[in-house]
């Protein structure tokens, strides 16, 4: 059976502002001829390495920090399942846009009854948004805490900087991918040199990664929060739309390629981010556990670790905290456009989308909000929207109509349900916890 959908090339020119015209051509030289080095992977990587900023942003950080602090490693092996689970979405988001050549908020423009595509398109503006206030905030907190400002000030350091990046995008893809990237490895050193800072116990680490353990309902209740809030909605919309006019595969075989390229990428890209987020479990447990086991929130976490670790141990959490809030304030304003031009065909000037993400950071801010407290409200949000691109994604992907040939196979279809059901299940319980609502097993 052939293709439902045209590819890529058939409906949009292959030379809009993409990539160099030496990389498109050594693109298409490795999906014709196949090989599969790791130059030639170097030319391919970009989508899944934006999309894994959602995984390390600032609102993971905090749950992180509780986990290791309360639990020790015992909760490591949470951060691997939840790690897995979203290797296997951005992996259909990412196949989706490859394709079918449209994006999932596209496809659900097309696919879905008129009332419904315009309650998911309020529903996953929200969603954007909050992530935004989020990343901007954590950015801020960072630059407030390392260099003395007043918060204030420190969002305004991370409005210009953010939309300096953005600015990025009109260059084309690769700009914005290495600037990302490099973020991305300022993050990874960060948490590097964290472990070499602190005295880690390996065995006990390996122990907790390895050996599902949950020591009672609070650790139950930590657990919810670091898989429930792992999977980001807009990083699932953003990733089929990074991969759909990125690269035009010509033909069925360079499609197939391209594909396998797409998911080498995306379980590099977030085993490093899984990662990272182990790391931060295994910092805060070697640093707090055993001592201060209340620690929850980003600024006490600084504040201990100067006299725990030492000076260097705390500048480098804080400047970890900086990249992730600015790479992840970058791409939450992508994703807030791509879902915006998706669902409603309507697009605006960048400054303005950057001027209505910060609106609502520096309301919460002048309001005297408690920054870490406004974090977690984030994440509320996000999971009550996480159910759209979910179950949206695994139905489109599992439609014969629309993939042809690439339809999910029984099993990817069978893991993607199970996965969603985990999820979603677990962001259930998080919000019913949140609203008050006594939920059996945890207390």
């Amino acid at each position: 059976m052939t293709d439902q959908l045209a590819p890529g090339p058939a409906r949009r020119p292959a030379d809009d502002h993409g990539l160099s015209g030496r990389t498109r051509a050594g693109v298409h030289e490795v999906l014709s001829n196949g090989g599969g080095g790791a130059r030639s992977f170097l030319l391919f990587a970009g989508p899944a390495v934006i999309a894994s900023i959602a995984y390390m942003d600032p609102g993971n950080y905090a749950t992180n920090i509780q986990a290791g602090a309360g639990y020790g490693f015992a909760l490591l092996w949470v951060v691997l399942l939840a790690n897995l689970i979203a290797m296997l979405f951005q992996a259909l988001s990412a196949k989706l846009g490859i394709v079918t050549g449209r994006n999932l908020a596209e496809m659900c423009r097309d696919q879905l009854p008129r009332p419904l595509v315009w309650l998911l398109w309020g529903v996953s503006e929200i969603a954007a948004m909050a992530t935004d206030l989020a990343e901007f905030l954590g950015a801020a907190i960072g630059l407030s805490l390392l260099f003395g400002f007043p918060l204030m000030v420190g969002m305004g350091i991370t409005a210009i900087v953010t939309y300096a990046i953005l600015l990025l995008e009109g260059r084309g893809f690769r700009p914005m991918e290495l600037v990302i990237g490099a973020l991305v490895g300022v993050i990874g050193l960060c948490y590097l040199a964290e472990l070499f800072i602190a005295p880690v116990d390996w065995a006990a680490a390996a122990d907790g990664l390895l050996i599902p353990s949950m020591p009672d309902s609070a650790a139950l209740t930590i657990a919810v929060g670091i898989i429930g809030a792992t999977v980001m909605p807009h990083a699932i919309y953003l990733h089929s739309s990074l991969t759909q006019g990125r690269i035009f595969p010509r033909n069925d075989q360079e499609r197939r390629r391209l594909l396998r390229f797409s998911n080498i990428e995306v379980v590099l890209a977030l085993a490093v981010a899984g990662m990272i987020n182990m790391a931060m479990v295994i910092m805060a447990a070697s640093a707090f556990h055993g001592g201060q086991t209340e620690v929850a929130e980003i600024e006490t976490a600084y504040h201990l670790l100067t006299p725990i670790l030492g000076g260097a141990a705390a500048a480098a959490f804080l400047i970890s905290l900086i990249a992730s809030g600015v790479s992840s304030s970058v791409v939450g304003t992508m994703a807030g456009q791509v879902i915006m031009q998706g669902f409603v065909h309507f697009r605006i000037p960048l400054w303005l989308r950057r001027a209505v993400v910060m609106v609502p950071a520096f309301i919460v801010v002048a309001m005297g909000v408690n920054p870490t407290r406004a974090l977690v409200l984030s994440q509320v949000v996000l999971s009550i929207a996480l159910p759209a691109p979910m179950i949206t994604l695994v139905l489109f992907t599992s439609r014969r109509a629309i993939m042809g040939d690439y339809v999910n196979t029984p099993l990817v279809r069978w893991l993607a349900i199970l996965g969603a059901a985990i999820v979603l299940s677990l962001n259930f319980v998080l919000l019913a916890a949140v609203f008050g609502l006594t939920i059996p097993g945890l207390g």
